[in-house]
């Protein structure tokens, strides 16, 4: 009789962990060893796409890359790994940290099913592991897929003009485009009113990553010939965000700014408001010629800043700017993005004084929403879905509620 024992046969290895270092993510590997115990392995990058070639990758039911800001410049080998990954049917979860909006979307985009944060929210990884097993897909149907909204011919609504424009780099502007026409869509439970953003920041438009929607070709033929469009181009040009809101997203190539005409933006911007009770407009930072257009046309003008010198310094270049060509900068209103908290007296006066050293009034304080607002633009999700108890999300709320009551009024009035 031999006096070797049989040996208990290791777990078969189902999942993997794929990263320059995974050592970086210590967390992830505590979480993949609470849920999976040892039927797990490591693999680097280049190492991944020689392992699906092999017999072992046909037991494995899920990768989860892991990536950080260093490895943005390895994006092509990223989407290079999801692609072999899905074409043998297994599962990607991306873990991100630090990663820009535009790089995630472009790897959920590349076929990715899952996306968690690091560092790691407590059980999120568990949850997400729970669903690729169970065949769910947690990131939502691209709406580009959908049919194109049907837009009414003749339609007279005459609707508010709402425009966004940044006075700096990273000042919210997107986000507060994005949610503002989100909580109008959402302003009436009983009479919902219609809301169309548009994204005119032809060249770093990120509308469409915040709301997790393709960038469509026919936003360019749309806005290449304008004077042939019309109900039917326009609503081909658009998608649905929800079945609510009605998006003009940037186009999927870079252009000019200059490519589009005054005239172009007038008839865009009269067509959105004949069909739309409502039209948020995201701007670009740069000042170009179509801009008096819109500041002419708008009924409101949201002028984004933050506590800083750049933007005192560009809010007074901007003011002398209009000023100078005898613009309605009137119709500005400012907006402090990352106000202040109410018990931060030394911040507070800090906004006074630079509000009194532009001569400017600053009418809204907007919190900084801190981590929720950049996991919420990297789902591509309003801050009402992704973060609903948001500070900056209960104000954004505020505000557009305030808009709505406002035209309410002016309706009863009229």
């Amino acid at each position: 009789m031999s006096s070797s024992m049989p040996q208990p046969e290791a777990a078969p290895i189902v999942a993997c962990t794929i990263s320059r270092d995974v050592q970086n993510f210590d967390l992830l590997i505590e979480d993949m060893e609470a849920t999976l115990g040892e039927s797990w392995g490591d693999l680097g990058f280049a190492e991944a796409l020689e392992f699906f070639g092999q017999p072992e990758a046909e037991a494995m039911e899920f990768v989860a890359l892991a990536m950080d800001e260093t490895d943005e410049d390895n994006l092509v080998l990223m989407s290079e790994i999801i692609t072999q990954a899905k074409a043998r049917d297994i599962s990607v979860i991306l873990i991100a940290e630090d990663m820009t909006p535009a790089a995630l979307h472009s790897l959920l985009r590349q076929g990715a099913d899952e996306f968690v944060p690091y560092p790691l929210p407590e059980g999120e990884l568990a949850q997400a592991i729970a669903r690729v097993r169970a065949g769910e897909n947690s990131a939502p149907a691209p709406a580009a897929e959908a049919a194109a909204p049907q837009l009414k011919a003749g339609a007279q609504k005459d609707g508010a003009l709402i425009v966004v424009h940044g006075l700096a780099g990273g000042t919210g502007a997107t986000t507060l485009a994005v949610n503002l026409a989100w909580e109008l869509a959402n302003a009436d439970k009983k009479n919902a009113p219609s809301v169309c953003l548009l994204d005119f920041d032809l060249q770093y438009g990120s509308v469409a990553t915040f709301l997790d929607l393709q960038r469509r070709e026919a936003v360019y033929e749309m806005m290449s010939d304008t004077e042939s469009m019309d109900e039917e181009i326009f609503g081909q040009a658009l998608q649905t965000f929800d079945d609510k809101l009605h998006v003009l997203t940037a186009p999927a190539e870079m252009l000019p700014l200059d490519i589009i005409t005054n005239e172009d933006v007038d008839r865009i911007l009269s067509m959105a408001r004949n069909q739309f009770d409502y039209v948020i407009v995201d701007m670009p930072s740069t000042l170009v010629q179509w801009s008096e257009t819109v500041l002419t046309s708008a009924h409101v003008y949201f002028a984004m800043l933050e506590l800083d010198m750049r933007s005192a310094q560009n809010a007074l270049r901007f003011k002398r700017a209009l000023q100078s060509e005898e613009l309605p900068f009137e119709k500005l209103r400012y907006v402090m993005n990352r106000a202040p908290k109410f018990t931060d007296l030394s911040g507070k006066s800090r906004v006074k004084r630079m509000a009194e050293s532009l001569s400017i009034s600053i009418d809204v304080h907007m919190p900084d929403g801190g981590k929720a607002v950049t996991q919420a633009n990297d789902h591509g999700l309003p801050l009402a879905n992704s973060a609903p108890k948001s500070p900056l999300r209960r104000e954004i709320a505020k505000l557009a509620s305030s808009i709505h009551d406002l035209k309410g009024e002016q309706a009863k009035a009229a």
